[in-house]
């Protein structure tokens, strides 16, 4: 430990804040990382600065825990690495912030494409209407009695009861799915 201590303080004061900032928003990274493996990665905390420009839409905020780790992530180890390549500090540190900054939008980007792949899976009837679906038993005529249809909806095929205003359906007929009556069942027509 005092070998490390001692090569961390022969370091320059710009290396040392790089360094710094490197592994401890690695630490914090993995950490965050660990956390979401498990299940645990609702723990971040938003700060909310302006709720109408900060806000990024869909739960996401520019301004949060994991941006900050992710940004001192970029910014530390592209310090860490260009140290020695990147004679003028300000370039370097300049460029560093740049990286920081990319790292965030990156993160932002992903989070957002992966949040479009989220889906609900929960089956409401009222998404059948204008849908075609077939006719699995025979529908009596003019609201006489329920038949029964088959229809896809999200991609699940459902057996639902069916009636219809016009004559009746018998089994293999194609339908369009007009109205849903008392919440559960569906008021076809023939195609």
């Amino acid at each position: 430990m005092e070998n490390m201590m001692a090569w961390f303080e022969a370091l320059p004061p710009m290396l040392q804040m790089f360094w710094g900032c490197a592994l401890i928003s690695s630490a914090f990274f993995l950490l965050q990382t660990i956390l979401m493996l498990v299940g645990m990665e609702s723990t971040d905390i938003d700060v909310d600065v302006d709720a109408d420009t900060m806000d990024l839409g869909g739960g996401l905020s520019l301004f949060s825990i994991k941006n900050l780790v992710n940004f001192f992530l970029g910014f530390g180890w592209f310090g860490v690495s260009f140290y020695d390549r990147i004679a003028s500090p300000e370039l370097l540190a300049a460029l560093a912030v740049l990286t920081g900054a990319s790292f965030v939008a990156l993160f932002v980007f992903l989070l957002k494409k992966m949040m479009k792949l989220e889906s609900n899976g929960a089956f409401r009837i009222d998404d059948c209407r204008g849908l075609l679906a077939d006719v699995y038993l025979r529908i009596p005529a003019s609201r006489e009695g329920c038949g029964k249809v088959q229809i896809s909806v999200g991609g699940s095929v459902h057996e639902l009861d069916g009636m219809t205003d016009g004559e009746a359906l018998p089994t293999g007929t194609k339908v369009h799915v007009k109205d849903v009556l008392d919440e559960q069942i569906l008021l076809v027509e023939r195609v």
